[in-house]
């Protein structure tokens, strides 16, 4: 990408989506002066909504814990004089239930990201975080990790978290390498994260039937399913650096984002480095998605139907959709785990079921929407 892209690509952009057809929705004229204020408050209302969905989140679960206690445990952690818990409830919450709900949170946001991200490079409104194969191959390289002989005491928290993160990178790397000669063209991009992904859930599947027992092929098959039942304090704050990073990079790319959305010969006569940045966004997001799944397992329809909504409220203009995406996605995933956490009580259900029942109505409205249905 050229040094400065300008925040003239926008104004420059928005003519031309009257004569260029793209999948994308084509954009409004862009907001004055008078825009602002409405966007920061939209803005400022999801971190609030955010903040209050975290809180009442932590609260909910097979044992109650009232406002109170929530406090006092906080107020505890924080040094502040307060009258601490018993050590049981207070390890419930501290050691259990929050890191869970930020992780949901932090999850939530990085594959609202990254479905946002990929349906502007790919040109397709029906991308989301999977569609790069990297999920699958991050599943295969955990359960490699967990199941295989050669693994060893490795098969930790930490072993099966980088065999993930190594899974993620070799898939990832399959997919450039069968792209070398064609280029990142959005149809190709598509096809051949299919074909990846099929790869690496028939060895996922392979290595499972072929080598793990019963008990380990139901607790994987259970964390495969999406749960942030693993979800520890380690984890978040890998979660809580990835995240940010990658939510910034992203948004540094947004006059891109929205010249990508336009075809690449439209972003290419702007200044845009169509392939250097194309590269970097599906890194940017490879590397989101790897770290999600490695941590909590595969989680769909996150990144495929969060991104639409938000375009309804936020507009298209990626400057401003990807924080919004990001607040959106986190408070979505705040409220499906806790809504798997109580649905079939005391039975936890995997979060990525309850993603999936909620998704596919909502795709399926998605294509009615595009008149596809």
């Amino acid at each position: 990408m050229s040094a400065d892209p300008g925040a003239g690509v926008v104004d420059l952009l928005l003519p031309a989506a009257r004569e260029v057809r793209v999948s994308a929705p084509p954009a409004p004229p862009r907001a004055g002066r008078s825009g602002a204020p409405a966007r920061a408050g939209l803005f400022l209302a999801g971190v609030l909504v955010l903040a209050a969905s975290v809180a009442a989140s932590t609260r909910i679960g097979s044992a109650d814990v009232g406002w109170t206690d929530l406090g006092r445990v906080l107020g505890t952690r924080l040094g502040l004089a307060a009258e601490p818990l018993p050590p049981l409830l207070d390890s419930l919450v501290w050691d259990l239930r929050l890191p869970r709900v930020l992780m949901a949170a932090l999850v939530g946001a990085s594959l609202a990201v990254c479905g946002t991200v990929l349906q502007a490079v790919t040109r397709n409104a029906l991308a989301d975080p999977y569609l790069l194969g990297v999920s699958s191959g991050a599943s295969a390289g955990a359960v490699a990790v967990a199941v295989l002989p050669l693994s060893g005491p490795a098969a930790g928290t930490l072993g099966i978290t980088g065999g993930a993160l190594v899974g993620a990178l070799l898939s990832f790397g399959l997919l450039l390498a069968l792209l070398h000669r064609t280029g990142l063209d959005s149809v190709r991009i598509v096809l051949t994260g299919v074909v990846v992904g099929q790869l690496f859930t028939a060895l996922t599947s392979l290595v499972l039937m072929a080598s793990a027992d019963a008990d380990t092929t139901r607790a994987l098959t259970h964390w495969l399913l999406g749960s942030m039942a693993p979800a520890r304090w380690d984890a978040v704050a890998v979660c809580a650096i990835v995240t940010p990073l990658g939510l910034a990079a992203a948004w540094l790319c947004a006059n891109a984002l929205d010249g990508l959305a336009f075809g690449a010969d439209t972003a290419a006569s702007l200044g845009i480095g169509v392939r250097r940045t194309r590269m970097l966004l599906l890194v940017v997001t490879a590397v989101l998605t790897s770290v999600a799944v490695a941590t909590v397992g595969a989680i769909g329809f996150v990144g495929l139907i969060v991104p639409h909504g938000v375009r309804l409220l936020a507009g298209p203009l990626h400057r401003v959709l990807l924080p919004h995406a990001a607040l959106a996605g986190a408070v979505f995933l705040v409220w499906t785990d806790a809504l798997a956490r109580v649905a079939f009580a005391p039975r936890e259900i995997p979060v990525g079921v309850i993603t999936a029942l909620l998704g596919v109505p909502l795709f399926l409205l998605v294509l009615r929407r595009r008149g596809e249905l």
